[in-house]
């Protein structure tokens, strides 16, 4: 069973930017998917299967 955003612990890490730049390694390194907060709206960043990376609304 799925857990809600209330049930849910809060983790928090640090990633390293070099040159301004991070890498996609670090950022799915607990996962294939993340929570990006824009202006008030919610993106989801995934890797796929194929190695591609997918930003949906």
């Amino acid at each position: 069973m799925l857990k809600n955003d209330s049930e849910r612990k809060s983790h928090k890490r640090m990633i390293s930017l070099e040159d301004n730049t991070m890498r996609s390694v670090d950022l799915f390194s607990q996962g294939r998917e993340l929570k990006i907060l824009h202006d008030s709206e919610e993106y989801k960043l995934r890797l796929t299967g194929n190695g591609k990376l997918i930003l949906t609304k």
